[in-house]
């Protein structure tokens, strides 16, 4: 049980580095003056910071040749990314690092019903079901909350 808890901390803490990230990443859009650019530049360091990890703990760099054989839509991965960190540093300012990331969140628990009923992409099929739709109804009316206080 206590890798569990290893893995729920784990997951607190990388939700708890996506607003960190993008407030960040919106210091940098107001000092280049452009949120695309921001997100450029962002992708940049985490792709040196990346590499550096992986040589540092000795990650086997010739599995990178093996992504010749990934399906094509796996490499829409990197274009999801994108689109993700360029649209929350251009939503961060106009509506708030809470909504925003409300929004994402209520955004995130809809999908993913989707992809566990019907195991979308080689997922694990999870039937929907009546707690699982009234869990993803609470985000939404949190959301609603937030937006309306």
């Amino acid at each position: 049980m206590p890798a569990l808890y290893f893995l729920i901390v784990l997951a607190l803490l990388a939700g708890a580095v996506l607003p960190t990230q993008t407030a960040l990443n919106n210091k940098l859009a107001v000092t280049v003056d452009n949120p695309i650019l921001a997100a450029l530049l962002s992708f940049i360091v985490g792709t040196l910071t990346l590499a550096i990890y992986s040589v540092a703990t000795g990650v086997p760099l010739g599995n990178i040749a093996a992504a010749k054989n990934a399906p094509p839509a796996a490499w829409l991965g990197g274009v999801l990314g994108a689109f993700f960190v360029a649209s929350t540093v251009i939503l961060l300012p106009r509506l708030g690092v809470a909504m925003t990331f409300g929004l994402v969140v209520a955004g995130q628990m809809l999908i993913t019903l989707f992809y566990d009923h019907f195991g979308l992409l080689g997922l694990d099929v999870k039937p929907m079901n009546f707690g699982r739709v009234i869990g993803v109804l609470l985000v939404i009316g949190g959301v609603i909350l937030i937006r309306r206080f």
